[in-house]
């Protein structure tokens, strides 16, 4: 049987561009993996990594206007809004070989031999090393930045770990079009091209997460499609580490005293947020816990202003569109469910924002609303009004895991007066990232951020934003008793290299 050919769709008519691959087969993957894994001698030169990514920032800067172009043709997105994504992948590639350079992601420890202690304690020596190849699945919504060249890539090749991606049928021409140019950067440093491999079709991901030289994954996706490859991957016969982002519905807290005290600015911050991307972003405010009352009601008020002024957008693929619109009518659908803004179809191929609201007490026990309580892709959010404090607690006991956790306060509750701080402490177990008066939607690229978050969120602790991210490709290695010409140079008393480390409990920089 031939191969299924892969296909450049304009989300803004539905149509096929043109043809750009065919679906991979089984054997390609598995040579698209073996050439990744022949290429993993190439990476061992924490020199030539660092080199490596930031000419592939420097030639994804020099290609902007043909990789935008085509990025927009394939996603609706936007010459600016593709943009700003291209650049912060650049700066995510830079910052990234910064880390390799610093080395202190390599975590050396050194123990030399204590006769004294109890137990005495060997000569021991430890230190982080690359897993080998990764298989990356790449995201529909950020084309760039969680994509071929996006984060789960840069960091695994940064730790040292060769890649091989599956490429989203929703930018199949932009992803062919990154893949070469991070293919001239590598052999532009002597890296074998296929240091970077990319593949196409759902086939292709399921044989991907399954190839016996394939030692860890990373996903951002769907719930359904994230756990499926989630289960493969812990059904191997060697099971293998995947860190995936699946879904998040990210529950934001107006407190009464905060809505009475800036109840439109509010209002506005949150249509800007849950309308951005024309909702299409992981971090988009899904669920509102807002007071009931007059305070509120200047809240909706502000809301219903904001997004009614809120033109209609192309989202992703028509797929994405037509569950966007089965799911916004299931849950208007629901009892004492209203629809102040209607959320559904603004043409024949775009949608328009919307919001629902319904009673807190709606969503505390079991029952039917539980729909509520499930991400809905696209520009949508749902107001949960609470009549007191209590009502709004037994609705975040109810929430699964979450990117991102929010809440607004007033002056005095931030200052750590009321509510403040229970609320900080009832929040900080549903999420990775836990804001105050601000929007979950912009993640920071730096040092600090956490990208994450308990299940469903994600299926590990780790990050895929921030340099901790290089962690999720490596894994520490201890050696005992090895004599110093043996040893990797990393853990050698003189220090070649010029590591950060810590040795006999005392950091060393």
């Amino acid at each position: 049987m031939a191969a299924a050919p892969v296909w450049s769709v304009d989300p803004r008519t539905g149509k096929q561009r043109e043809q750009v691959a065919v679906e991979a087969t089984a054997q390609e993957v598995d040579a698209a993996v073996r050439a990744a894994h022949a290429a993993r001698a190439a990476l061992a030169d924490r020199a030539v990594r660092a080199a490596f990514l930031r000419t592939a920032a420097e030639q994804l800067e020099a290609a902007e206007d043909g990789l935008v172009e085509t990025a927009d043709a394939e996603s609706a997105l936007g010459p600016t809004r593709l943009t700003g994504e291209l650049a912060r992948t650049c700066y995510q590639l830079r910052a990234f070989a910064d880390i390799v350079d610093e080395g202190a992601f390599l975590d050396v420890i050194i123990n030399h031999p204590d006769a004294t202690a109890t137990p005495p304690i060997p000569d021991l020596r430890r230190h982080k090393v690359p897993l080998g190849v990764v298989a990356v699945y790449s995201a529909s919504n950020f084309p760039f930045a969680f994509s071929v060249a996006g984060g789960d890539t840069a960091s695994a090749l940064a730790a040292g770990c060769p890649v091989v991606v599956k490429a989203h049928p929703d930018h199949p021409a932009l992803s062919e079009l990154v893949a070469k140019v991070l293919r001239r950067a590598a052999a532009a440093h002597g890296v074998p091209e296929g240091v970077v491999g990319l593949v196409h079709g759902f086939e292709a991901g399921v044989e991907l997460v399954g190839h016996p030289l394939v030692t860890a994954a990373g996903f951002t996706g769907s719930v359904r499609g994230g756990r499926a490859l989630f289960d493969a991957a812990a059904a191997r016969p060697t099971p293998i580490p995947f860190h995936g982002e699946l879904g998040s519905l990210n529950p934001v807290v107006i407190t009464e005293a905060a809505a009475a005290e800036r109840a439109e600015a509010i209002g506005a911050g949150l249509a800007g947020s849950m309308t951005l991307g024309v909702g299409q972003f992981c971090v988009k405010p899904g669920l509102v816990l807002a007071p009931s009352g007059a305070a509120g009601d200047r809240l909706l008020k502000s809301l219903t202003d904001a997004v009614s002024d809120t033109d209609a957008g192309v989202l992703l693929d028509h797929r994405m569109r037509d569950n966007f619109l089965a799911g916004v009518a299931e849950r208007a659908a629901l009892p004492e469910v209203d629809s102040p803004v209607t959320p559904g179809a603004g043409g024949e191929h775009t949608v328009s924002a919307g919001f629902l609201t319904v009673p807190a007490a709606r969503l505390t026990g079991e029952g039917a609303h539980d729909l509520l309580l499930e991400e809905c892709f696209g520009p949508v959010t749902v107001i949960a009004r609470y009549d007191d404090d209590a009502e709004a607690g037994a609705v975040l006991s109810r929430l699964p895991g979450n990117l991102t956790a929010t809440v607004h306060l007033s002056a005095e509750e931030a200052a750590g007066e009321g509510r403040g701080p229970e609320l900080l402490a009832e929040l900080t177990p549903l999420a990775g990232r836990v804001l105050v008066d601000g929007w979950p939607t912009g993640v920071a690229v730096a040092a600090a951020q956490h990208h994450g978050g308990p299940y469903p969120a994600t299926t590990s602790t780790s990050t895929s934003v921030g340099g901790t991210a290089i962690e999720r490709w490596l894994r520490p290695v201890a050696y005992q008793g090895v004599p110093e010409a043996l040893l990797p140079a990393e853990l050698r008393d003189d220090n070649p290299l010029g590591l950060p480390r810590r040795v006999d409990g005392r950091l060393e920089r």
